[in-house]
């Protein structure tokens, strides 16, 4: 016990209590950005929030993600797509996990922790139906990637953490120099603004401070408390959502 609180004392440089609101439905997966959330359950159905409603989409996904770089998703054989007026539309290629949050790409992880991601101007007149696309395959392994405007942030299968920085819309690659950033998660998102947070393997959030365009790995952890255990979180305009180890849908601020 004495060795788990040294460890959580070296990672965290404080903490938070924040203050949740449970809201109707049950997810395992959600992500949000600019004002649109996403999110899927465990029999991989797909859901938006409207208003104070969950509208379902056709489709099965077991991964959804929502960004500057539109609404895509991957499903239980790894295939990928991306909603195209209303539909989904099958893309080339195969991933685990998939981000839209950078600047106008995506990027994402394959099952064998192969780190990919499309610049932009694939990214935005792909439509389905292409036989192949440039995906860019960078250096090492990740289990989790997601970008944001200026920077990405991933983890590997040993809970280290990753940040690369230089990413602009046109060279999603970035510096393709890895900086090792202290601490351990087991998933990581980057939210449209650039904030950076986190789970770790014993499901506690945390958050990282002193991210911006100038400092792109930050300063700190930040321990975020709240009631009870989670398993993903994401953060858009001031509200941080977050998804329970029971499934519940929870609103912090």
């Amino acid at each position: 016990m004495r060795a788990s609180l040294l460890v959580l004392a070296v990672f965290v440089g404080s903490s938070l209590a924040l203050v949740c609101q449970e809201i109707d439905g049950r997810l395992t997966q959600i992500d949000v950005s600019n004002g649109q959330v996403f999110g899927v359950n465990s029999g991989n159905s797909i859901y938006t929030r409207y208003g104070n409603s969950w509208v379902q989409l056709p489709g099965a996904l077991k991964h959804v993600t929502v960004g500057p770089a539109g609404v895509w998703g991957v499903d239980t054989e790894y295939f990928i797509y991306k909603l195209v007026g209303g539909r989904w539309v099958q893309i080339p290629g195969l991933l685990k996990q998939i981000d839209a949050g950078g600047d106008l790409f995506v990027s994402g992880v394959n099952m064998q922790d192969n780190i990919f991601c499309l610049n932009r101007d694939a990214t935005v007149t792909t439509r389905g139906g292409e036989s192949c696309i440039p995906w860019n395959l960078l250096t090492g392994a990740l289990k989790y990637y997601s970008c944001g405007p200026y920077s990405c942030w991933g983890v590997n299968s040993i809970d280290q953490i990753f940040v690369m920085k230089g990413v602009t819309p046109d060279a999603c690659m970035g510096s393709k120099a890895w900086e090792q950033v202290p601490g351990a998660l087991s998933m990581i998102e980057v939210s449209t603004d650039g904030s950076v947070y986190g789970v770790n393997s014993a499901k506690d959030v945390f958050r990282r401070d002193g991210v911006s365009a100038a400092n792109p790995a930050g300063t700190g952890w930040t321990y975020l408390s709240m009631c009870g255990k989670s398993k993903h979180v994401s953060y858009d305009l001031g509200v941080l959502w977050v998804i329970s180890l029971e499934e519940k849908i929870l609103t912090c601020s």
